[in-house]
Formats: structure tokens, sequence, C-alpha cells
């Protein structure tokens, strides 16, 4: 990845135009120029090369007039770079805009979805979201397997079989840790219990899983070209740095107010700058996120999974952070580029949910027609049959229902052989498994029973 031209700095660009005229820096400083003109927080990088340049404005003079109005949007963040410089952040109108519109799609919208407010319906839609969360925040860190084998395997709760499989197993249950301590004090300790959740059993050596890296020799680098972007702070900082982490998560002093999607997404930038383990960085990273949304009152957040977004584009990902380092330590470019992507993620599970509705209203309808099966289905078997009827030949096994729904495997056992029972399902063996497949004329079969 080529790194981002560094911005020129402030100090040069005000002597450089008052030096040529000072009614020119007069005149700049009147035009009120935005923070993020047109709605884009530009970085230089980018802006340099944009046309129709405000005001017979250089793009230099353009860029002094953009920065003083940051500067004065800019409240700090109590973390510093590896030379001791703080981060900062603003709040310009663009990222007022995007919070407002996840907290209320993600708020409102979201908790009045039916499948989600359902308490029936509800488990089966978070073992998803913690499924999808678990397999994409692996991929993006290397590991290699198609989301359908996954998804099968936790499912049907496989050993993984190998460090690919195995790192999204670990995620897995990262995701339930945070659900388990989503209502204590964040610690050290906490932090360092899921990172060894997250990097058990995939580590080549021993030793370092849930431990703070010891040597400075570490780079993060771009995985598509092996371009350097990133060297972090020494080792010697880490546990220091670390503990400032949990202070800042835990922090509620009325007097600093920070909302609170900006304060999870700071935590994500926070422990990935730091990159204060040997591997699992960024996992560990984004499972903080969600453990501070959930800590905060965000529960719908459960649902979605940011890494998925990411991993669809992630040059946009490590571009935030380059552009966050090049450009005064400003975070902004991250924090608006997290806030896009939640946002995105909010609105494709609303999408999502609204097909899943309209799929399962098309089941209903049809078991409407029959009385009996309207009395003897319960709302797991409707989904298992409305797969069956878009789907046909799709397996499935006790473990894999039980997993989907968060139920016992005697419930989901009954549920299968009920639905056997009634001839909707066949029952036969796969390996040592036994596997369930809908008959081939399923619908007349519903029809057929009185």
């Amino acid at each position: 990845m080529k790194i981002p031209l560094t911005p020129p700095k402030l100090k040069e660009l005000i002597d450089e135009v008052i030096g040529q005229s000072p009614q020119k820096f007069s005149e700049i400083i009147s035009l009120g120029l935005q923070a993020d003109p047109k709605g884009h927080y530009y970085h230089w990088d980018k802006l340099r090369h944009l046309e129709n340049v405000p005001d017979d404005l250089t793009h230099r003079e353009w860029w002094l007039g953009i920065k003083l109005a940051r500067k004065a949007l800019y409240r700090p963040v109590p973390h510093t770079d590896k030379y001791g410089n703080p981060f900062v952040y603003a709040e310009p109108d663009v990222v007022r805009k995007l919070l407002h519109e996840i907290d209320i799609h993600g708020g409102g919208e979201l908790k009045s979805s039916e499948q989600v407010a359902n308490p029936h319906t509800r488990d089966t839609y978070l073992i998803n979201s913690l499924i999808e969360e678990a397999i994409t925040s692996s991929q993006l860190e290397g590991a290699a397997t198609t989301r359908k084998v996954a998804k099968e395997m936790l499912r049907q709760k496989r050993k993984p079989r190998d460090k690919s499989e195995k790192m999204i197993v670990n995620n897995y249950h990262a995701m339930q840790f945070i659900n388990e301590i989503a209502q204590e004090t964040l610690t050290v300790k906490h932090v360092l219990e899921l990172h060894k959740i997250v990097t058990e059993g995939t580590f080549d050596g021993e030793g370092a899983e849930g431990k703070l890296r010891t040597t400075d020799d570490v780079y993060v680098g771009d995985q598509r070209d092996a371009t350097v972007i990133h060297q972090p702070p020494k080792a010697e900082e880490l546990e220091d740095r670390l503990q400032n982490i949990c202070n800042f998560a835990n922090d509620e002093n009325a007097s600093r107010f920070v909302h609170p999607v900006v304060r999870a997404i700071l935590l994500h930038f926070m422990l990935a700058y730091d990159h204060p383990f040997e591997d699992g960085n960024g996992r560990t990273a984004r499972a903080l996120f969600y453990w501070s949304m959930l800590k905060q009152g965000y529960w719908t957040m459960e649902y979605i999974s940011i890494s998925r977004i990411i991993k669809n584009a992630p040059a946009q990902y490590t571009r935030a952070y380059l552009y966050t380092e090049t450009d005064d330590n400003d975070v902004t470019y991250f924090l608006i580029h997290q806030l896009e992507v939640i946002l995105k993620a909010i609105k494709e599970l609303l999408e999502y949910l609204e097909k899943k509705a309209k799929e399962i209203k098309s089941v209903e309808q049809a078991i409407k027609k029959s009385p009996n099966l309207q009395r003897l289905l319960n709302h797991r078997q409707i989904a298992l049959i409305n797969r069956a009827l878009k789907k046909p030949g799709s397996v499935f096994y006790i473990e894999s229902h039980r997993g989907a729904h968060n139920v016992t495997y005697d419930t989901a056992r009954t549920d299968l052989l009920k639905l056997v029972e009634l001839g909707l399902l066949e029952k036969t063996k796969i390996g040592k498994a036994f596997a369930f497949v809908g008959v081939d004329d399923l619908q007349q079969k519903m029809q057929e029973i009185k």
C-alpha cells in the first residue's frame, strides 16, 4: 500500500501565506471554511488533487483554512503516540450526522424490528451475528476457510481441523466472553484474558497467549504487498498504556462527555495502534469495541458484524489509520470510517431482517392453509421448513439446529424428529451423525397435513 503524503504543517502554511500577503491570511479566515467541506473529511493526499478549489485559493491555502477550522474543533484523546504526542479528534457535521443515523437505525428502528424484539426469534439472529463476526474478524487476519464450512463447524460444535478454523472458534468464544463481562469495569486482566481466548492454539510457539509482547521487533504490514505501515510503541510502555486504555474505557466523568459510539471506536483505535500483542491485535481491538458498545447500553450492536464490512474494503480500514498518523494524530479519519462501517452494517442487517420476515410470512401463509400445521409447528421448525423450501436439498443436523437457535440437544432433536413424524423431513445418516433432509414434495406434504 502506498503511504499517504504527509500534509504541510500548519505553521509552515501560516508563515507562507502571511509572508506573501497578510491580507490573504485574513481573507482565508473570513471565508469561514468548514472542517468537512461538502460533507467530506479530506486528507491532504486526496484534497491536493481536487478541482473546484473555492474562491480562487491554491490547494495549500484551502488546506490552511480547513486545518484552522479543524483545530478549533479538536478534542484531546487521553492517549499519546509512541513519541509522546497526543491524539485528537473532531466532531464536525459529518460525524454528528453519522452518530445521529446510528442512534436512529441502531436504536429505535432495530429495537422495533419484530425479529429482534421477539424473544422467540432473538436468539437465532444473535447466534447468526456472533458467527458472522467470528468468521470475518478471523478472515481479516488471515484465516482461510469458507463461510459455509465455518458456519457448519460452529453450529455443529465440531472441533476445528486447522489453525484457520481454530481462529474462528476462538473469536466466537471471545464474543461470548465480552457478553459475560459487558457490565463489569474493564481491567487489564480482562483484556489479557480476551486476547488469550482469541489466540489460544494459533501461535507457532507457546506462551504468548494473553501476554504483552516483550520485544520491539514488531512491524505492522500490508499483507497484500508487505509494505510496512506502522511500528508500534516500545514493549516497556505497554503495561502503562494498556492501563490508560482501561481508564478511558471506564471513565464516566460527566464534565468530559464522550459519545458512547465515539468512545468505543477510540478504544478500538487505541489498542490497535499500541499493538500490545505478538498477534491477534485486530481481533482483540474489534472485540473491545463490542464490549464498550454493550457496556454503554447499545445492546443491538450484538446483532451486527463490523468485520464483515471491513473485510469487503480492507484498504480503507488501513488507510484510516495511515491518515491519522500522517496528519497530526487526527483520529477523526478513523472515527468517520468506523461510523460509516457501523451504519452500513446496521442497514444491511435491517434489510436482512426484512427479507427474513417476508420469508417467514410466506411459510406462515402456507401453514395457515393447514390448521394442524399451525398448531403443530413452533418458530424454530417454521424457520427450518422455510430454509428447506428455499434451498431444496439442504441438510440439517441436530447440532446445527441446536447451535442456530441456542437450545438444548434434546429440544433440537425433538424438533427434527417431529418434522420426520409429520412426513416433512427424511432422516438419514452421513458419517456417524444423523442428518435430516426435506422431502422432495415438501410443499405438497404440508398441504396434505389435515
